[in-house]
């Protein structure tokens, strides 16, 4: 395994291995769902408001029973890994439009009434930043 260093900030790492739904590794094209996922987060992170959240990709984030999968990470906040996810613009909006206000979070929490609903239900874990545990 190489470590790529990567900017240190708001981002979406998407894993862009991922299978394309629970029954399909690809689209039928042989392009897995994570590079499909990866593709529309980058077309919606190039519009005007996005540039706040990086976009960027590793292959297999080990949780392949969820596909499409995201980690949402930034200095000193909690993480999180997001994933079933279509691999659509649709979905990358809703991901992005996410990052934005977690971004804007003192320490990674967004109140539940100002998720998008297209994250809703796509939660799968939260994960603490370096040194520091949640009460």
């Amino acid at each position: 395994m190489n470590l790529r260093e990567v900017a240190d900030g708001p981002a979406v790492v998407a894993c862009n291995t991922c299978r394309f739904s629970a029954d399909q590794r690809d689209d039928g094209d042989g392009i897995r769902g994570g590079a499909r996922l990866v593709e529309a987060l980058r077309a919606i992170q190039a519009e005007p408001g996005y540039d706040g959240v990086a976009v960027q990709e590793m292959p297999c984030l080990f949780a392949c029973q969820d596909f499409c999968t995201v980690h949402l990470r930034a200095p000193g906040k909690v993480g999180y890994v997001l994933g079933r996810f279509e691999p659509s613009e649709e979905a990358a909006r809703a991901i992005l439009d996410y990052a934005l206000l977690y971004a804007e979070s003192e320490a990674g929490q967004v109140a539940y009434r100002s998720w998008p609903a297209g994250v809703k239900g796509h939660f799968i874990t939260r994960t603490p930043p370096a040194g520091f545990v949640v009460e």
